[in-house]
């Protein structure tokens, strides 16, 4: 299997760094490879918070974070029409609680800058 990544940013709030990533996948096996990558490249990441379509199935995982970024990762999929994509945010905490609200807007706006520098590229 061949994990095509499309598009890939950085967004950092209050000493936190959020990495969003969006691949291009096939099947759930391939969500499991990325998840693998995700847990290496980002050691210190104490969250991995994703959400997928995979042929009209959707996924979202939470990862034990508060504010729903899952939910709000699935949104943006839908909002992008990306069937077939999942798009994964690892966050490494800086020391600054940002709030159920503040996490959940963290997590959408890292992934709606990702999704959207893919999009305007194509």
């Amino acid at each position: 299997m061949v994990v095509n990544e499309v598009s890939a940013g950085k967004l950092k709030i209050k000493k936190s760094k959020f990495f969003a990533h969006l691949y291009h996948i096939d099947t759930i096996d391939d969500i499991n490879e990325i998840k693998k990558i995700h847990n290496k490249k980002y050691k210190k990441a104490a969250h991995h918070c994703y959400a997928a379509i995979i042929n009209n199935d959707e996924i979202q995982k939470a990862d034990g974070e508060v504010g729903s970024p899952g939910r709000v990762l699935l949104e943006l999929l839908h909002e992008y029409n990306l069937e077939n994509y999942v798009i994964i945010v690892s966050r490494i905490f800086g020391g600054i609680k940002l709030g159920q609200g503040g996490v959940a807007r963290a997590f959408r706006d890292s992934g709606r800058g990702t999704i959207k520098s893919f999009v305007d590229s194509q």
